[in-house]
């Protein structure tokens, strides 16, 4: 069976299908078509806070690099590895910095940079300046070591600063320390506060380049491991960032054609009227008017409903005015019966006074109305109008 759409949906379908390719089109130009420029010290950006042309350098200079997209937990071999947390995004666990402290005491050395890098050490003292690090300083050294001799001076953004002072101050500038490095088990720890030495801009400054290879070390000493595990790229994540948005728009896809055939199913299902839940029975009704009829003490009341329907439908069946007397009814009456009942009229004159008697009592009403049904019984006066008053 051809599948038809109405001009509403095949409406909806186009509209659906080019806010998709706006949304496809959108990640593509911001993704640079694969190209990661974001500005976070990430060896996959090229932007110019990025740590591309850092991890390439290496990489071409022969050292042995790699980029680490696993949990702390799984360092191994701290005696001969250098890690490199640059600007880590979020904070520590208990879990991360535990297995991070093991890693140094046993041998490894790590390069934490930034204020949150800091909360990753297992001592850290760094006092943020976010108004100091909008712009880049030059600083000198502090301590004679063989970083400071490589490179007496460097370029970075101080966004923070350190404040313990047992460990060796490398670089600062006036009351400020900014770089230091510190022994702690059998490793040794180095604190930047910021990445920009080994940024793809920072490391054009001068004396950038020299800081950032003496702080890794000798080619032939140590394994090199760039964290990515802290700027989003898992083990589990796609190996290229142009991946992600091919996997969104299949995912985009998948949803949209979900949500086609979720609508066009229950609008072409079968039709199915709504059972009417009727609120009450015959009988619940008649037993809820009684008892507000018997709350209300309005005995009265329910025998003048009785009557004037009685009346109503007997001179409708004799023919006569709606106003006529008891007298005129009883006559029309025994002109059209034989077997009329003497006492019609009496129990007609005890409605009639009935009506305005408010202390009328439940007994009477009930006698008064039950000749009334049993009056109307003999003369079939309800039979004939079952139908029209459904």
């Amino acid at each position: 069976m051809p599948l038809e759409l109405s001009h509403g949906d095949r409406r909806l379908l186009y509209i659906a299908g080019g806010v998709l390719l706006l949304l496809i089109a959108g990640s593509l130009i911001l993704t640079g078509g694969g190209n990661d420029t974001s500005e976070v010290p990430t060896t996959y950006s090229a932007g110019s806070q990025g740590g591309k042309a850092a991890y390439t350098l290496l990489e071409s200079s022969g050292y042995h690099v790699e980029r680490w997209e696993h949990a702390l937990p799984e360092l191994s071999d701290p005696a001969h590895t250098t890690l490199v947390l640059a600007e880590p995004e979020g904070f520590a666990s208990g879990r991360d910095r535990a297995a991070l402290r093991q890693f140094i005491e046993r041998g490894g050395r790590v390069i934490a940079t930034g204020l949150l890098g800091a909360f990753f050490l297992p001592e850290h003292f760094a006092i943020p300046d976010p108004i100091e690090g909008i712009t880049w300083k030059r600083v000198t050294s502090r301590s004679p070591s063989s970083i400071t001799r490589a490179a007496p001076e460097i370029t970075l953004a101080p966004r923070a600063y350190w404040t313990e002072l047992r460990a060796m101050p490398l670089y600062g500038d006036g009351g400020k320390v900014f770089v230091v490095k510190y022994r702690f088990g059998d490793g040794d720890v180095l604190w930047w506060a910021s990445a920009t030495p080994l940024t793809n801009a920072g490391l054009q400054e001068p004396g950038n380049l020299e800081f950032f290879l003496a702080s890794i070390g000798r080619a032939d000493q140590r394994r090199i491991l760039w964290d990515e595990y802290f700027h989003g790229h898992r083990q589990s994540a796609p190996t290229s960032p142009a991946l992600v948005p091919l996997r969104w728009m299949f995912f985009q896809l998948g949803v949209l054609t979900l949500a086609v055939l979720f609508t066009f199913s229950r609008r072409s299902g079968p039709v199915v009227p709504l059972a009417t839940e009727r609120r009450l029975s015959t009988l619940e009704f008649v037993r809820t008017l009684g008892s507000l009829y018997e709350r209300a003490g309005a005995t009265s009341v329910a025998v003048d409903i009785s009557y004037q329907r009685f009346r109503y439908w007997l001179t409708r069946r004799l023919g006569m005015a709606g106003n006529a007397s008891i007298e005129q009814l009883e006559d029309a009456v025994r002109e059209s019966r034989r077997d009329v009942d003497p006492a019609l009229a009496a129990t007609l004159r005890a409605c009639e006074s009935a009506r305005e008697d408010s202390g009328l009592t439940a007994r009477t009403a009930l006698k008064l109305t039950r000749s009334l049904h049993e009056y109307a019984d003999r003369f079939q006066l309800f039979g004939t109008s079952r139908k029209e008053s459904r």
